[in-house]
């Protein structure tokens, strides 16, 4: 398969990647009759985000974004399919209910292994690999990497999480995915402003994206930001931007991204900060107070 069917990757001119892995709505004609008609609505995409951040190039962000909706494959969860968060309700590699707890496929008609193996070679290995290899470049040119991973979803889903969520949602899998420097102006960014609510590493840790990439003492460092809808538009379908949320969500978002960049202005390769890592488990078992949406 031709990997532009499969994503869109648009390289930058700065240490910073925007990976946005749950904004396709793709799924194959040939999968469509097998699901659930309301899953022709995707109605658990990371909608309009692209939108969203569309400043992140003009300031020199690489971008990269897949086709294809994550009720054929999730991008965020790990290749073994392992649960993200033993004890809680998870969605899974190739999810088989919709956030609500529903079934997402007709009965009898959800994947096998065999074809949960078919599809993450190729449409989930294809992102991955492209992700780590700009990672790389960008490492290469500039001695460090950054990683920014966007989110959204509902403010409320009782199947995934209890009560209702901040409006943002940092995530560095416990100070574990970024230098602590990092994290620290990252939470001053959300501090100084009293618009929206925030947490930092609460229910969302950070998924697979954030946990295995974020090698702060290898000199790449990573987040993810779990926005809830109602920051940019309506929670109930259709889902439409809200041209004024928008407006007053974008210079939070560009501000954010930008502390990123500037955080890097003062590294080197040898200057770098470092710092030891959590164990594997925290990074990429995950914690059971944590969302298993992240």
């Amino acid at each position: 398969m031709n990997p532009d069917d499969i994503y869109t990757l648009h390289p930058g001119t700065t240490p910073l990647l925007l990976s946005l892995p749950h904004v396709g709505t793709l799924i194959p004609d040939t999968l469509r009759p097998r699901y659930m008609p309301r899953a022709a609505e995707v109605e658990d995409t990371d909608w309009h985000l692209e939108a969203v951040y569309d400043f992140a190039r003009e300031i020199g962000a690489s971008v990269i974004v897949p086709r294809h909706s994550r009720y054929v494959i999730d991008l965020n969860r790990p290749p073994g399919n392992a649960p993200m968060y033993p004890g809680a309700n998870n969605t899974e590699l190739c999810p088989t209910r919709f956030f609500t707890g529903e079934p997402l496929y007709r009965e009898g008609q959800a994947p096998d292994a065999a074809e949960v193996a078919l599809r993450l070679q190729q449409y989930w290995r294809p992102y991955h690999d492209a992700l780590a290899a700009e990672l790389a470049r960008l490492k290469a040119t500039h001695g460090h990497a950054l990683l920014w991973d966007g989110h959204s979803i509902r403010s409320q889903l009782p199947w995934l999480f209890d009560g209702q969520l901040p409006a943002l949602n940092l995530g560095t899998a416990n100070g574990a995915s970024c230098a602590p420097s990092l994290r620290t102006a990252l939470m001053d960014v959300l501090s100084a402003q009293t618009q929206y609510s925030h947490v930092t590493d609460g229910r969302f840790k950070g998924g697979y994206i954030t946990r295995h990439h974020g090698q702060p003492e290898q000199g790449v460092h990573a987040v993810q930001m779990e926005m809830c809808w109602h920051t940019y538009m309506p929670e109930e379908g259709p889902w439409q931007l809200d041209a004024a949320r928008v407006r007053g969500l974008k210079p939070l978002l560009r501000a954010l991204l930008q502390t990123m960049q500037a955080w890097t202005t003062s590294l080197s390769p040898e200057a770098a900060p470092r710092h030891s890592r959590a164990s594997r488990h925290s990074r990429e078992g995950g914690n059971p107070e944590g969302s298993p949406h992240a």
